[in-house]
């Protein structure tokens, strides 16, 4: 017999699809249709949610898998580029978003605890859906794009700081002895966890990465058993599942784990915001509407002009200051996560969530126009922002991506090989993306510039420059994957050259159909070889024993560089 909770769900996500599908018509982030889902789902309309505790265990679920994204998410290299002005900015606009918004909560008459609640929620921006709106405008590799993810980094290292101080606060101690309770939690799991990290977790990833199915499983059970042991300590779970993240993101295997782990983040994410819209109270509506709009208003407004001021007095132009002041426009996904701990905790009422909530609303819709249309508005505004900027001003040529590179080789074994060993002779760059992670270290510690991914994988391919490349070269003979590439690249770089490889007559017009500039095929290249070096050389033996003696060289030379590969 189907228990009523899962016909409650079915029902759940039956509406929240067509409600999405508004939104996705309106160009607005799901997260507001989810959220309008719940609010429709209440008592105060339909009255269909009547498992909201079931419900609600589910979305929890939810949120301990976006915080082991986002973790993952947070990739150290960010910092060796962007790190200082990512620092700065990300902590200035912290202090100071924080600062404004206690003294407009105080004003508005809240409560100072209520007050301290509300500004760390004005403080964080969505680190999801930043990335997702530069990501669909093509802009992760701007300056901007980098800052921006630099300072939403360190904005998500703050949270993750204020989500152990507030779980932490929830154990009925004394100030001296709660301290030293968790400085020594802290140091004791920290410490293991580096321990376990140096010297097994490697061991652990290699083995797991060669099953995908092995390595979802392994990925899962690593998050919440942090999850666990940290809610055991006397910690929120968020913040164990954040921590395993933050462990993974050093590893090149992360591409991986996110987009496995992905699918199910967004289906338990869905009854998490469900949940927000259900538990929101509107018989005192009316006591929060009104600060929720001015609140909204300092956000959409008053954020960017924090960061720009910021960004203009370190050098960058008005425009990279305004197009990244853009982007912290609205409150977080972290900001909704802390609200719901401080309800459990019994620190602030459900009325100030739903206020926080409403505001996250209006926010994350407003924003998402500010960054889909922030070049026709810088446009309108340009002329208006010259305060903002220095004389002497950081431009975009000043940064380089590390994942680019003229010269893309998908799949350096067996044919790569041969490829790889002519185009590292070349004056330009190159990158090698490999799904092996030995050959991918391997290269690495030989001095290439390599990632580990797959290239079926539309979360790496959208983190690849593929604009100031010139040819991308695919030895992977999958024709589905290889007809992915060659549309991500011509999508941004319609003048790249693109060789990829088939084995059926078929594979290869399709391929050529689809805009392929040549397709290797393998068989028939090595009859014609063999039929040139008889025209050209006829019954002359010492002119195969040549070609055999290059051809055994150039096996050596690929054979000594990926000696250790399987």
């Amino acid at each position: 017999m189907v228990p009523d909770v899962f016909i409650e769900v079915s029902l759940v996500i039956f509406i929240a699809f067509f409600i999405s599908l508004v939104m996705r018509m309106l160009k607005q982030p799901l997260i507001i249709g989810y959220i309008l889902t719940g609010i429709l789902v209440s008592p105060y309309f339909l009255n269909i949610v009547r498992f909201e505790e079931s419900i609600s265990t589910l979305g929890h679920y939810g949120v301990t898998i976006l915080l082991f994204m986002v973790g993952i998410s947070l990739n150290p290299g960010y910092f060796k580029e962007i790190g200082k002005i990512s620092l700065i900015t990300g902590l200035g606009q912290i202090l100071f978003t924080f600062s404004i918004g206690f003294l407009i909560s105080v004003f508005l008459g809240y409560s100072l605890i209520e007050s301290m609640y509300i500004s760390i929620a004005l403080t964080f921006s969505s680190t999801i859906i930043i990335m997702k709106l530069i990501s669909d405008k093509g802009d992760i590799d701007k300056l901007y794009g980098k800052i921006s993810i630099g300072f939403l980094i360190v904005q998500d290292i703050v949270a993750m700081a204020i989500l152990v101080l507030i779980s932490a606060f929830n154990v009925q101690s004394g100030a001296g002895e709660l301290l030293f309770l968790i400085i020594s939690k802290i140091v004791l799991i920290l410490t293991a966890i580096y321990i376990f990290t140096k010297y097994a977790l490697s061991n652990f990833i290699s083995y797991a990465s060669k099953n995908q199915e092995f390595l979802f499983l392994f990925s899962l059970m690593w998050c919440f058993t942090l999850a666990s042991l940290f809610h055991l300590l006397g910690f929120s779970s968020e913040i164990g599942a954040l921590i395993a993240g933050i462990v993974l993101a050093i590893f090149p295997e992360r591409y991986e784990i996110a987009s496995k782990v992905r699918p199910l983040r967004d289906f338990f994410l869905i009854l998490f915001f469900v949940v927000l819209g259900v538990q929101m109270t509107f018989e005192t509506s009316g006591n929060f509407i009104i600060p929720a709009i001015i609140l909204s208003i300092f956000v959409l407004f008053g954020n960017p002009i924090i960061v720009m001021i910021l960004m203009g007095a370190f050098g960058y132009t008005k425009k990279t200051g305004f197009l990244a002041g853009l982007t912290v426009a609205q409150i977080s996904e972290f900001s909704l996560i802390i609200a719901s701990l401080g309800l459990r905790n019994g620190h602030i009422s459900q009325e100030i969530v739903s206020m926080i909530t409403l505001i996250g609303i209006m926010t994350i819709a407003g924003s998402s126009y500010f960054i889909t249309y922030s070049e026709r508005i810088y446009a309108l505004l340009s002329n208006y922002l010259s305060i903002f900027e220095k004389k002497t001003k950081i431009s975009e040529k000043d940064f380089k991506n590390k994942n680019t590179g003229e010269i893309i080789l998908f799949g350096a074994d067996r044919t790569g090989k041969n490829i790889l060993n002519v185009i590292e002779n070349s004056k330009e760059r190159f990158l090698i993306i490999d799904y092996n992670p030995k050959i991918i270290k391997n290269l690495s510690k030989r001095g290439y510039n390599s990632v580990y991914g797959d290239a079926s994988n539309l979360e790496l391919l959208n983190e690849l420059n593929f604009k100031e490349s010139k040819m991308l070269i695919s030895t992977i003979s999958d024709i589905e994957t290889d007809i992915l590439l060659i549309k991500t690249i011509l999508k941004s770089n319609k003048n790249a050259i693109i060789i990829v490889i088939a084995h059926k007559i078929e594979d290869a017009i399709k391929l050529y159909e689809e805009g392929a500039s040549y397709v290797i095929m393998p068989h028939f290249l090595g009859s014609i070889h063999a039929s040139l070096m008889i025209q050209k050389y006829g019954l002359n033996i010492e002119e195969f024993l040549k070609e055999k003696s290059n051809h055994i060289e150039s096996l050596k030379k690929s054979q000594e560089l990926f000696r250790h590969t399987k």
